[in-house]
C-alpha cells in the first residue's frame, strides 16, 4: 500500500485548509454564541476553540496521539469511553429536563458568562474527533 511521502505535503496542506474552512461544530458553537451574546461572546467562544487546540497539539508532543495511532486497543478504549460519556449526558439531559418559559430560558440564557463561553468553545474542540489525516501521518497506515 502506498504511503504519502513529504513530497506529497503541499495535498496534507490542501486537504487540511479545507478541512479546517468547512463548518462544522466549532463554526456553529461560535456563530451562535455571537448571535446570542454579540462580538465578546463570538471572540470568547473562538478563543476557547483556539485553546482547546493546543490541548491536542500537546497530545502529539507528548506521544500521546502516535499511542492511539499505534494501538488499536487504546484508540478503542477512548472511543468507548467517549461514546458512553456522550450516553450519559444525553440520558442526564433526558431525564432532567425542566418545564420552563420562554422568558425564564431568555432570562437564563443571558446571564452565561464570557468565561462559560470560553470553557465550553474549549470542550467543543476537545472532544472534537480529529482529522483523518493527522492520523494517517501518525500512523503512516490509511485510516
Amino acid at each position: 500500500m502506498d504511503v504519502l511521502g513529504i513530497h506529497e505535503i503541499w495535498l496534507f496542506i490542501i486537504s487540511g485548509l479545507l478541512l479546517n474552512v468547512t463548518p462544522g461544530p466549532d463554526t456553529a458553537y461560535i456563530v451562535g454564541r455571537s448571535v446570542q451574546l454579540g462580538w465578546r461572546g463570538g471572540a470568547a467562544a473562538a478563543l476557547g476553540i483556539g485553546s482547546g487546540c493546543l490541548v491536542h497539539v500537546f497530545a502529539a508532543a507528548v506521544g500521546l496521539s502516535a499511542l492511539l495511532a499505534a494501538s488499536s486497543v487504546a484508540f478503542i478504549l477512548v472511543k468507548w469511553a467517549g461514546a458512553i460519556y456522550l450516553c450519559y449526558i444525553g440520558v442526564k439531559m433526558l431525564l432532567s429536563r425542566p418545564h420552563v418559559s420562554a422568558n425564564e430560558i431568555a432570562t437564563a440564557s443571558a446571564a452565561i458568562s464570557l468565561r462559560q463561553v470560553f470553557l465550553q468553545g474549549a470542550l467543543t474542540n476537545v472532544l472534537k474527533r480529529r482529522s483523518p489525516q493527522a492520523q494517517r501521518v501518525v500512523s503512516g497506515n490509511p485510516v
